[in-house]
């Protein structure tokens, strides 16, 4: 019986342990994280300009406001449709 409660009381102070040491990781992972966006914050991407769309006049309306309607629908509004060639 004896060296059962010795096992359990190891048991105990082992996992304590562990998580007290991932505690600490955890806090000092953020700390880390937010010191490194002090000393190098993330730079800003500027859009770049965009066309207008160029149809040639081969591919009609109805046709360029469908493809537009789709991509804008699948890219969440972020895709734009700059050049509809017919192959």
């Amino acid at each position: 019986m004896e060296n059962l409660q010795t096992g359990l009381l190891l048991m105990g102070v082992g996992m304590v342990t562990v998580f007290l040491i991932l505690l600490i990781l955890i806090y000092l992972s953020q700390g880390l994280i937010v010191l490194v966006n002090k000393i190098a914050p993330e730079e800003e991407v500027k859009p770049r300009p965009v066309a207008a769309p160029a149809t040639g006049g081969t591919i009609p309306s109805g046709t360029l406001a469908a493809i537009s309607a789709a991509v804008s629908m699948v890219t969440g509004g972020k895709g734009k449709v700059i050049k509809v060639e017919k192959k």
